[in-house]
């Protein structure tokens, strides 16, 4: 009798093994159904939309604006957003703009995010919509440009907010979207950039599952790079106040000229990542970018001072760094009578963007689709982006889009930042389809 029952209990559970692994194969099915049908609406509609992001890019292009003075800017989001039905909420994070696209169907919380902030270079690239804006930057009057592809990130994210809300019948959850200012970090002495948004509620009614964003880049065009795991570095300012003693500049044996002092420690700081650090666990760069002091060529001044950025992708590695720079620094000024007083501010990520793997992996096909197999999973990045606060909030991915001209390489192109930076139209469709494809992708497999 207690056999028959056991044999009765295993056939009851490979029954039901049966039964679940039917039902788990159906929900897969259906789902990879959904994926499809979803797919090819996306396609069909990014094509119908893209005339509208090249003019939006474009206008943005010509009209750029500093962080936290992306007032423009972010009434042409908050109006289009709402003539579409999407929820707008303006102000967040100063002049930032997040959307709620509430689908048809019942789901998860999906976000996407573009930044929209431009940098204080002056425009070389002779376009019909070349930037002639000039305004004011840490007490200086500069030129404006999107140096850096964010006009390109806000009108593909335009462009993906019409694709998503033009499927809202089917659409399975909801999608915000966040258009964040001053990702290059905000004004001396304002607050402002990812931070901020997420401390005024960009993540929260409704909290999103997972986020996802891109970044223009000089590569072949078309193609998305990414990385598992950590792929761009943590960023830290760097300021250095040397002073000396003022003199005349034809009698510097009666002062303490910080100038020398200054170049003495220039040239140091770069046997730190060169011979002191073991870069073969990670990559690390020390870079002074400016360095001010005196105001006629007959005076040696009393003071220099020099910023600059650390990037670093390990914690410890970091705290290393940080420690040569300052007694590199204050030895050398001791050395010759002077000091040098050194600083660390946060600049634009204070810790690595990091890529979930789990997420991914999931999302690998969407990626693979909408970029037609031209990818590379293996980038790493020495820049830094505030997109990592996010994603230290909720799981991410951050992807990457070529955009050279068609057989330009990668280091025969303009960098990011460079005055002579250049956006190939031709590349966006695919940055339009990856954000749409993956927040569409990621609810219909039902968002976790």
């Amino acid at each position: 009798m207690m056999r028959d029952s056991f044999h009765s209990a295993r056939r009851a559970a490979a029954l039901a093994i049966v039964l679940l692994t039917a039902a788990s194969s159906r929900l897969s099915s259906q789902t990879a159904a959904l994926q499809k049908a979803g797919d090819d609406e996306i396609d069909r509609r990014v094509a119908a939309v893209m005339p509208q992001v090249i003019t939006w890019r474009r206008d943005f292009h010509e009209h750029p604006e500093l962080g936290n003075r992306e007032v423009r800017t972010a009434k042409i989001v908050a109006d289009y957003l709402r003539s579409l039905g999407i929820e707008v909420r303006e102000g967040v994070g100063k002049t930032g703009v997040v959307g709620v696209l509430r689908g048809g169907k019942p789901g998860g919380v999906v976000a996407l995010r573009a930044d929209m902030d431009a940098l204080p270079v002056t425009e070389q690239v002779d376009l019909p919509f070349k930037s002639t804006v000039r305004s004011t930057f840490a007490g200086q009057d500069v030129g404006v440009m999107h140096a850096c592809g964010h006009d390109a990130h806000t009108a593909m994210l335009m462009g993906a907010a019409t694709v998503l809300a033009g499927m809202r019948a089917q659409l399975p959850g909801t999608v915000k979207f966040i258009f964040q200012p001053a990702e290059e970090g905000p004004p001396p002495g304002e607050r402002g950039g990812a931070l901020l948004m997420i401390a005024e509620g960009a993540l929260e009614n409704p909290a999103p599952t997972a986020i996802f964003g891109l970044h223009v880049w000089p590569e072949e065009p078309g193609k998305l790079s990414y990385k598992p795991g950590a792929a761009m570095s943590m960023a830290d300012g760097l300021s250095i106040i040397v002073k000396g003693k003022q003199t005349h500049g034809a009698q510097p044996w009666k002062g303490v000229d910080p100038v020398v002092v200054s170049a003495e420690i220039i040239t140091a700081l770069q046997t730190i990542t060169a011979r002191q650090t073991d870069i073969t666990l990670a990559p690390a760069v020390v870079t002074v970018a400016t360095i001010n002091g005196g105001v006629r060529g007959n005076i040696i001044p009393d003071s220099v001072v020099m910023t600059g950025t650390i990037r670093t992708f390990d914690t410890a590695m970091r705290q290393d760094i940080h420690a040569r720079v300052k007694r590199t620094a204050e030895l050398i000024a001791q050395a010759s009578g002077a000091t040098a007083t050194v600083g660390f501010g946060a600049a634009s990520g204070s810790q690595p963007v990091f890529n979930d793997p789990a997420l991914l992996t999931r999302m690998t096909p969407t990626i693979m689709r909408v970029s037609g197999g031209k990818t590379n999973p293996n980038a790493v990045w020495m820049p830094s982006e505030d997109y990592s606060l996010y994603q230290a909030k909720v799981p991410g991915l951050f992807l990457f889009l070529g955009i050279n001209k068609p057989g330009v390489k990668a280091d025969d192109a303009a960098a990011n930042h460079s005055p002579f930076f250049f956006v190939n139209e031709d590349a966006l469709p695919v940055g339009v389809k990856a954000l749409a494809g993956l927040a569409y992708d990621y609810l219909a497999g039902g968002a976790k």
